[in-house]
């Protein structure tokens, strides 16, 4: 067929060049059809249509993984019979797992049970298919050798021809696979409606999530009732190409990347903690210092704000206050040790002081699918001091062998270099004794020993440390008052009857035989908040040598807020802890938090409980320092309400109650929308003696972090429904003494602030939908 005629095969094209709006035109059929987008009307931002980016030929659409799809009615578009080709530009950001075999959609009308209809989609690791219901057989054809590269284009096309029995792939012009028929068959027309980035039978996660989505951009999609030649398909591969040399062109990576700004006016969202540019993340971990930048590493879902095909995100900052994003780091990747996730882990240097990546590999076709994996930086042939790019070992560096501990339970190494030796903990747990993490040294990082658990706790006498321990961490105190060098040896307890929080004990690292010696059996709590305050990796600073750690602040809200928000989940704060002198863990976010400060709002001293009140009553905001000295005088529960609106309706009650010795937070008031679940009472064991109550508080909008007097911290969320629900109230339940009081306001670590927008149905405390 000539180039210029008009060819009447041509079902549809959606060439997506539209520059806003929530549809996308068919230029055939000449109908607009609408566009599924979360944020089309979003619950708790500025509603924002779906994205466009630059496309191989005007505009492309972008989809965000999770929420972004097209729909056509089954009655609005013709059903090809004797012959089809599907045919788009495709730029892929990340790979999906392929929950019960099913494909990613990038166009499909089908159902696999009944054998009817078609799909053409991407499956795990970038391999893809399309798929066929032929006279009630279901046919595939599979392009296995040449996947889909992420972020990158790829021209994909996929033909079949009933009279020549065969279904054939093209990439980039290039037939790349093919599969014979038995017997002519026709197309079995499906009755399912016409979908473009989600499969018509997508497998459904926690009630509102649907897997089988695709996340990239999308351009150019055709659907035809005849099989396009291979000529025709490499003609039309060329002439895309033509005003470009003919060669593809690259896209900017701000083009494919997860777009922070879209959630800067998430009115629930933190914006100076750290948080995945949006959709998921669990905790951070394998935090290092490297040529003038620290680097903070994360779990992370870029398919969408659930838990699966956990890859780790990535960021890098100057002063572990103000960071960047950066690419994803380390990807689950056919063919080698990860292929099914890359789950928690941590930093260290290796024999040239370059950093080095340790992770949980996970393998489902290998027996524990849990190995140790090692990912060496590009540094030293790129120079790139973001560390980018990492190179994975070829093979798991430790592999747990049976017997020893609960097999199938070996995750999270944490690495350290002393001297010449390298020493790491993996935790796990024993088979009858609780959890453990099990240690191993080495002295090439590739070969390792193993040394036995390194500590084993009385399970029986504290159940809440649960059958197996994750995310070990051991750090050095130094000297205590008697000269005893002192370490810190924290875990995440997880399995039946464990408490999610983060335990610790002080001790004694004996390095010869690779054990530790609690100077007392029973763990203690950093944070008494509830399950705000999990997931602990650490390092030592080698620019100050202090211990840092960094957690995960657990959103803990529903799947269907999360789907709502577009983001799941931030970090906590950096803290700096140390060995105090009367031997007690010290507990301060580091002093590099200041720089975030901007306007100051209050600050006195000495004033009574209505005086102080009365200077902060106009003091509003949902990001702000504040450190605050209260003395009692008649008061027995004293401390500060905080999200609070004018009359009360709604306000989070952070306080001490000097008879119980316990720092405590009220949430019965902290929300009136029904479907938010923060509520009731949380807090834990402060012992402050003669000393004043001194709270440092962090607000950051559903974050509160409070900081009492260097030993405790108590961490929570609040997502009041109110505009209003601002304000500050310093209570007692008799009189108090506020000895001194300073507010300033917060900025974003992730450059400039965008105030929190409040949709008209919240401003009179209306309820969220």
């Amino acid at each position: 067929m000539l180039q210029n005629e008009k060819d009447t095969s041509l079902l549809a094209h959606w060439s997506f060049d539209e520059v806003l709006g929530k549809t996308a035109q068919d230029s055939i059929s000449k109908m607009n059809d609408s566009i599924d987008y979360v944020f089309n009307h979003a619950r708790f931002k500025a509603s924002s249509d779906p994205q466009r980016r630059k496309g191989i030929r005007g505009n492309a659409l972008l989809f965000d993984g999770y929420s972004t799809w097209i729909k056509r009615s089954a009655d609005q578009i013709s059903k090809p019979s004797d012959a089809l080709t599907l045919e788009a530009w495709v730029a892929p950001r990340s790979y999906e797992f392929g929950d019960e075999h099913r494909l990613s959609a990038i166009i499909n009308q089908h159902d696999r049970e009944k054998k009817e209809g078609f799909i053409l989609g991407m499956y795990r690791h970038g391999t893809w298919s399309m798929q066929l219901g032929l006279d009630n057989e279901w046919g595939e054809v599979w392009s296995e050798e040449h996947p889909l590269s992420t972020n990158e284009w790829s021209y994909v096309a996929a033909t079949y021809d009933k009279e020549a029995c065969e279904m054939k792939l093209y990439l980039n012009g290039i037939e790349v696979a093919s599969k014979q028929t038995p017997a002519p068959a026709l197309i079995t027309p499906s009755s399912q409606d016409l979908l473009i980035g989600k499969n018509n039978q997508a497998a459904v996660l926690a009630d509102d999530f649907s897997l089988h989505m695709f996340n990239g951009l999308i351009d150019e999609v055709k659907i035809y009732n005849r099989a396009l030649s291979s000529e025709e398909i490499s003609s039309s591969f060329d002439r895309y190409l033509a005003p470009y040399g003919g060669e593809i062109p690259s896209i900017p990576y701000d083009d494919l990347k997860l777009d922070r700004s879209l959630l800067a006016s998430d009115r629930h969202r933190p914006q100076f903690h750290v948080s995945p540019p949006a959709h998921w993340m669990n905790e951070p971990h394998a935090p290092i210092y490297f040529n003038g930048q620290y680097h903070l590493f994360y779990q992370h879902n870029p398919q969408g704000p659930y838990w699966h095909q956990i890859h780790w995100g990535h960021w890098v900052s100057d002063d572990m206050v103000h960071w960047r994003d950066l690419p994803v780091a380390l990807s689950p990747e056919k063919n080698a040790v990860d292929p099914d996730g890359d789950w928690s882990g941590s930093a260290a240097y290796d024999e040239n002081g370059l950093p080095v990546l340790f992770f949980t590999a996970g393998d489902d076709s290998a027996e524990p699918n849990q190995r140790v994996g090692l990912a060496r930086s590009t540094f030293a042939q790129d120079g790139d001091n973001d560390l980018v790019h990492w190179v994975k070992h070829p093979t798991p560096v430790v592999i747990q062998q049976k017997g020893i501990g609960k097999f199938g339970d070996f995750r999270d190494p944490f690495v350290w270099k002393d001297g010449d030796t390298w020493y790491m903990l993996v935790g796990s747990g024993t088979v009858a004794d609780g959890g453990t993490a099990f240690a191993y040294t080495s002295k090439n990082l590739t070969d390792w020993e193993y040394k036995g658990p390194f500590y084993i706790s009385n399970h029986e006498k504290y159940p809440y440390l649960g059958p197996v321990w994750e995310l070990p961490v051991l750090l050095p105190l130094g000297k205590d008052k008697h000269g005893h060098d002192k370490h810190v040896f924290l875990i995440s307890p997880v399995g039946a009857d464990a408490d999610v929080e983060v335990y610790y004990w002080i001790g004694t690292f004996d390095k010869e035989h690779f054990r530790f010696i609690p100077d007392q059996d029973e763990p203690q709590l950093i944070d008494v908040g509830d399950f705000h305050f999990t997931g602990p990796s650490g390092m030592v600073d080698p620019k100050t040598d202090r211990n840092i750690l960094f957690t995960i602040a657990q959103g803990q809200r529903t799947p269907a807020l999360d789907y709502s928000s577009g983001w799941a989940h931030n970090g906590g704060l950096p803290v700096s802890l140390f060995l105090r002198d009367d031997g007690r863990l010290g507990v301060e976010p580091i002093e590099e938090l200041q720089s975030l400060r901007g306007k100051k709002l209050a600050s006195f001293t000495n004033k009574s409980l209505k005086e102080a009140n009365s200077l902060i009553h106009e003091v509003k905001g949902d990001m702000l320092d504040i450190i605050l000295e209260l003395e009692p005088e008649t008061a027995k529960q004293f401390g500060l309400k905080v999200r609070r609106s004018p009359e009360g309706e709604e306000e989070t009650l952070l306080y001490y109650d000097a008879e119980a010795s316990t720092l405590n937070v009220n949430r019965m008031k902290t929300t009136l929308d029904k479907f938010e679940r923060s509520k009731g009472n949380q807090g834990g064991s402060l012992e402050l003696g003669e000393e004043n109550l001194k709270l440092h508080i962090y607000l950051d909008r559903s974050m509160i972090e409070a900081y009492a007097n260097g030993i405790k911290s108590l961490t929570t969320r609040a997502y009041p429904s109110r505009s209003d629900s601002l304000g500050l109230q310093i209570w007692g339940d008799g009189s108090v003494k506020v000895r001194s009081m300073e507010v300033w306001e917060m900025n974003s670590a992730f450059g400039s602030t965008v105030p929190a927008y409040v949709p008209e149905q919240f401003a009179d405390g209306g309820l969220s939908k």
